[in-house]
Order: C-alpha cells, then structure tokens, then sequence
C-alpha cells in the first residue's frame, strides 16, 4: 500500500490528483449561456426530427422498407424532446445525444467499407468528422453542465438544481 491511501497506487493517486484539478477547472456554464457546440446539436436534432416526419408522412408504403408512420411520428418526437433538452442544458439530454453521434460514426465508419464510389466514401469521411468533431465539443460541455450542479447554492449546502 501507498502513503496517499489505502489501496492507492502512485498512478492511481496521480490520476486522481489530475482528474481534480480538470473538475475544479471547469467553469459551470452561466444561466443563459449556451456553447455553440449545444446550439449545433439542437439545430441537428430539430433538423433530423423534421426529416424524418416528413419522410415518415411523405411515403405511404413504409412497410415496405421495413418501416411505419407512427414508428417515424415516434422518432421525430424522440428527436424533438431531445433536442428540448438539450437547449435546457440537461446532462441526461447532451449524453443521449453523444450516444447517438457514437452510433452514427460507427456506423457510418462501417458504411465507408461498403461505399461504391468515390463521392459516397468522400460522404461518408465527412460525416464521420464532423460527428467526432461535435462530439468531441459537447464533451467540455457535458463537463461544464455537470459542474454547474456540484456546485453548491448559496446557503444551501446542497446541489444546484436543473
């Protein structure tokens, strides 16, 4: 056993010391300050809700493509609730849609293997960057929202609420 605590190694006690001092440097985002990175993820997901209502009332044979309306009205409100939340600031909102980037750039990285032209692969590489970049921007962010609700209120002792 180490000096810094019971069943701290070094590393261990290094990383910790590190990750700390990454925590306290986070500033929690202001009352009304949204990050462009939040604001590009609400236009995606009002964007891909829109899209996909459109297209779910647009074509009147879904089933066919394995599909349905009321599957398409669904996803359209999941996208819209999400992108809601995110616009709130909600932690639980920005990692859903980190989950879905995270789904997106495989699967698209997967779609690389399978493209048939140049400009479908091309297509593919630039989905692929701009998803990581946004997600890599909306990780400070998730940071800095969770920063915001360890802080303790005046007087209260206790977290900041949502």
């Amino acid at each position: 056993m180490s000096a810094q605590g019971p069943g701290l190694d070094p590393r261990s006690a290094r990383r910790e010391r590190r990750d700390e001092q990454a925590r306290a440097a986070l500033t929690p985002l202001g009352e009304h300050e949204r990050p462009p990175a939040l604001i590009v993820a609400v236009i995606v997901c009002a964007l891909l809700a829109a899209v996909v209502a459109v297209a779910g009332l647009s074509d009147h044979n879904l089933t066919k493509h394995g599909g349905s309306r009321a599957g398409a009205l669904f996803l359209a409100v999941v996208f819209l609730l999400l992108a809601q939340g995110i616009y709130r600031r909600r932690y639980w909102a920005v990692l859903g849609f980190e989950a879905l980037l995270t789904f997106q750039i495989i699967a698209t990285s997967l779609a690389v293997v399978l493209a048939e032209t140049l400009l479908a692969a091309g297509a593919c590489v630039l989905a692929i960057g701009l998803g990581g970049w946004l997600f890599w921007k909306l990780v400070r962010v998730m940071g800095r929202i969770q920063a915001g609700d360890r802080r303790p209120s005046a007087g209260s002792g206790g977290s900041q609420p949502r």
